[in-house]
């Protein structure tokens, strides 16, 4: 049974608290982190990597929120693939915090760029795919993550060439995602556990499993 857990307030003077409150990570790893997190606000000035309001508190509302899915894999050396990634939450953020076959697809050149030299700056081994999900091929995904890209319906569409019975889904979403299970069950089958954000008191993880597609 999934343990129900309740949204973190922020702690906007000690993030490596706050972050610690969800998942235990060193002070390596955390300097790590720091070091993208500073990235993160010089490159903002120049493309939007995120929305402009939420970077005063992206340690809540990017990295936690990203951190907060390893409470939900158990295995991290599977292979992960984090379609839509941008500027790279929740996928970077996993890599650096020991998930070891990371794949983040993302079409934006600006932000490929960014990717890059995140991994980089903090030394994470990680694969970067600039394409399309649908154009993203011979990839078998043990975990399939995605944050605020599409409806359920759509990225299970996208991930069509590397989505399987075997795979779990981890998406980020809001207080509408009762409307979008039922929308993608019209096409799709799956079982639905529903985990509370630790980062958003409206918001929850859905983990998708025995995913398959109707009529196949």
């Amino acid at each position: 049974m999934l343990k129900k857990q309740n949204a973190l307030k922020p702690v906007r003077d000690d993030p490596f608290a706050l972050l610690n409150r969800c998942h235990t990570i060193s002070q390596e790893i955390f300097f790590r982190l720091t070091l993208y997190h500073d990235l993160l606000v010089r490159w903002q000035s120049r493309i939007n990597l995120v929305g402009p309001a939420t970077l005063p508190e992206a340690w809540q509302r990017h990295f936690l929120d990203s951190l907060q899915l390893l409470n939900a894999i158990d295995d991290p050396s599977k292979i992960i693939v984090d379609i839509g990634s941008g500027a790279g939450f929740p996928g970077m953020v996993l890599a650096i915090c020991g998930a070891t076959d990371m794949h983040l697809i993302e079409s934006a050149g600006k932000k490929i760029s960014f990717l890059k030299e995140v991994a980089r700056l903090t030394d994470t081994k990680i694969s970067i795919h600039h394409c399309r999900a649908e154009e993203c091929k011979n990839i078998s995904a043990g975990i399939i993550i995605s944050r605020a890209c599409a409806p359920i319906n759509e990225i299970l569409s996208l991930s069509l060439t590397f989505v399987s019975r075997e795979t779990t889904c981890l998406f980020h979403k809001g207080k509408n995602y009762a409307k979008e299970i039922e929308d993608a069950k019209e096409q799709w089958l799956f079982e639905a556990a529903i985990i509370p954000s630790v980062a958003d008191t409206q918001g929850v993880i859905l983990k998708l499993t025995d995913i398959r597609k109707r009529g196949i």
